[in-house]
């Protein structure tokens, strides 16, 4: 699957995407997963209620399946304006 960081994510774990192969079964499995990769990654995933998560460009909860999961984003709130 493709993993998609943007604003502050993206500076913090230092990509803007990457291809990502998981048998994670949900988005907080794979948060887990991914925090356990490098330090980057434990500091971008530290407090999940900075984030938001999209599952093939659908707002989703990090407890949403991801079977079939193409494309996972991590964005922080947006505020309108």
């Amino acid at each position: 699957m493709d993993l998609l960081y943007f604003a502050w994510v993206r500076e913090r774990i230092g990509l803007p995407k990457e291809r990502y192969e998981t048998e994670a079964a949900t988005v907080n499995d794979l948060i887990e997963e991914l925090r356990g990769r490098e330090e980057r990654y434990a500091l971008a995933f530290s407090d999940l209620s900075a984030l938001r998560v999209a599952l093939d460009q659908e707002l989703s909860e990090f407890d949403a399946p991801l079977a079939g999961v193409r494309e996972v984003a991590f964005f922080p709130p947006m505020t309108g304006g």
